[in-house]
């Protein structure tokens, strides 16, 4: 196998994938968005399949990790679509939730510059019941960052 082969570089654009993913992974759990971390988990798995078909020449796990590349750039793109609201998508619904919980991209309160004003909790909440008031001063806004984090994604899986 030569340096340059083919099979290094998807070995490398693999691991970056792994990488990709595994950071992405980390910021839908501090935000508890379910559908991203469902998406994140099945593509974790699939690039360690891919890697391990790779590495052994398995021809049946290349085809799964072929095919699991085409619905991830296709989820990808949703998620795109889902934070600059086209066609109706709104990103202020419970959609990445389930309508679990009224949690958001951590992206929201905790991107770079952001500033937060809390309002206390009130007297008959808990007391680690805090409602943000309002999240100003961020350099970029949570949707363009989680745009940013799906492009990524997709031209790591079209560089395949």
């Amino acid at each position: 196998m030569g340096c340059c082969s083919g099979r290094c570089t998807l070995i490398f654009l693999c691991a970056l994938q792994l990488l990709s993913a595994l950071e992405r992974q980390i910021f839908d759990f501090l935000g508890f968005q379910w559908a991203p971390i469902l998406g994140n988990f099945l593509h974790i798995i699939v690039v360690i399949l891919g890697l391990f078909g790779t590495i052994q020449f398995r021809p049946r796990y290349m085809v799964v990790y072929t095919i699991w590349t085409a619905l991830w750039v296709t989820w990808n793109i949703f998620i795109i679509c889902f934070y600059l609201e086209v066609g109706g998508l709104s990103k202020d619904t419970d959609l990445m939730t389930f309508n679990i919980s009224v949690h958001r991209s951590w992206w929201r309160e905790h991107g770079p510059g952001c500033i937060r004003r809390v309002l206390p909790p009130s007297t008959h909440g808990l007391l680690d019941d805090y409602m943000y008031v309002s999240v100003t001063g961020c350099i970029v806004d949570f949707q363009y960052l989680e745009v940013i984090h799906s492009a990524i994604q997709i031209l790591l899986s079209i560089c395949l």
